[in-house]
């Protein structure tokens, strides 16, 4: 225990740096854990703007060492499932996906003080769980974020964005952490529309499936039910353990994790564009 974080790393002399402190501290903690040789698996979002995630990717790749970000939601195993059956293609290409979070959130702290305060400390979950389960990456955001009357929080605590994604994908946000009542899932509830049918996922457990039964249509298509095995390897599942899993995997020589910081800022760049499209009210494109 110290108050100098480069003191107590040269008496430990640790393997990895976990960095669990709040957003803002992200970058110094890890540029100073990749200063001193550690593999470093901090928590979400990677850094509090592009530019400091440019330093740390900068950093770990002088370093030569692991560097990672916890976006547990991925090792999830209702995620894992969903994306294995989207990439079965039994429904088509993608289309469109649309994630809606609505939880009246009273934590308290320094997130009742906080700026962007949803976007910032909260859909970046979701919106790397969208990159995942669509295998798309974003382009361009038009977001719109406002505080709610009755809201306990000082800034915007709800928002609507509309990604256009590669591959002509659309994707949709909507959320709020001052929502009463009816609360979804930490995992938001998603509908992904293909070319043949549709995916319902409530964020838990029940996961299902519609495809078009026959090419003949009337106003509307009759469509059949399709059972999606909510199942997945357990090297790749466990939430926060399966995150864990995969850096450790990584430090001992194994394959590069998959919140990699390489990969990890595209997820941060729908979060730092998604405010800006709110703070300017305009449509921006994401540049990395």
């Amino acid at each position: 225990v110290g108050k100098n974080m480069s003191a107590v790393l040269k008496k430990t002399q640790p393997d990895a740096v976990f960095d669990c402190t709040t957003p803002n501290a992200h970058c110094e903690v890890s540029l100073t854990a990749l200063r001193h040789g550690c593999h470093v698996l901090n928590e979400k979002p990677m850094a509090a703007s592009l530019p400091q995630a440019k330093r740390m990717i900068a950093a770990a790749k002088k370093a030569g060492t692991v560097a990672a970000v916890i976006q547990n939601r991925r090792y999830l195993t209702a995620v894992r499932a969903l994306h294995r059956f989207i990439e079965a293609g039994k429904l088509g290409k993608i289309t469109t996906v649309q994630s809606n979070f609505f939880i009246g959130a009273h934590f308290g702290g320094f997130r009742d003080r906080m700026q962007h305060v949803l976007l910032l400390d909260m859909a970046i979950h979701t919106f790397d769980a969208a990159r995942f389960i669509s295998g798309a990456d974003p382009v361009s955001v038009y977001c719109k974020e406002w505080n709610p009357a009755g809201s306990w929080y000082d800034h915007d605590a709800s928002a609507v964005a509309v990604f256009e994604m590669t591959n002509g994908i659309i994707y949709t946000y909507q959320g709020s952490w001052c929502s009463e009542g009816f609360n979804t899932s930490w995992e938001a509830q998603w509908r992904i529309v293909c070319e043949r049918g549709t995916i319902l996922w409530d964020g838990l457990s029940g996961l299902a499936a519609q495809v078009v039964k026959s090419k003949e249509t009337g106003f509307t298509s009759e469509t059949k039910n399709l059972a999606i095995p909510c199942k997945a390897p357990k090297s790749l599942t466990g939430g926060h353990d399966g995150v864990i899993r995969d850096f450790i995997r990584a430090v001992h020589g194994g394959a590069t994790p998959e919140t990699t910081y390489t990969d990890n800022i595209k997820s941060l760049a729908m979060v730092q564009t998604a405010v800006e499209s709110a703070t300017e009210g305009r449509e921006i494109k994401v540049k990395l």
